[in-house]
């Protein structure tokens, strides 16, 4: 099973009562083989551009694990759904994110090393003051 990164753009008007709509889009990826580890729900935002009339969307970004197979069949699937405005499906790249959480950990570990250091050196500076 492949790790799918799904973003769905809803229309502005489910904003109140959005469970349905996700539901829905959910059922979608289960009907095809996929199984949705994660759900982020950004809010209603602004879109850079006017989608089919509306300047508003609530975007909600599903991490899916799916057979390939069934990423074309959710994606035509979700451009015929009434609710959803538009729909990115993108494989995202875990060597990357491993990457740059690693690097990000190596650099949170220097900081608290200097941090240490730089509360030790205070230490010095005050009692070189008394």
């Amino acid at each position: 099973m492949n790790q799918y990164e799904i973003a769905v753009l809803y229309h502005p008007d489910l904003e109140v009562d959005l469970s349905k709509a996700e539901d829905r889009v959910t059922k979608i990826f289960t009907d095809n083989g996929g199984k949705v580890t994660a759900t982020d729900n950004w809010g209603k935002r602004k879109l850079a551009y006017s989608i089919k009339g509306n300047e508003h969307a609530v975007y909600v970004i599903y991490t899916v694990e799916m057979p390939g197979t069934g990423v074309s069949k959710v994606e035509s699937t979700l451009n015929i759904t009434d609710e959803v405005i538009r729909s990115l499906i993108t494989k995202p790249d875990l060597k990357a994110i491993a990457k740059a959480e690693a690097l990000k950990a190596e650099k949170a570990e220097q900081a608290a090393k200097r941090g240490e250091r730089g509360s030790d050196d205070d230490k010095d500076d005050s009692e070189d003051e008394s």
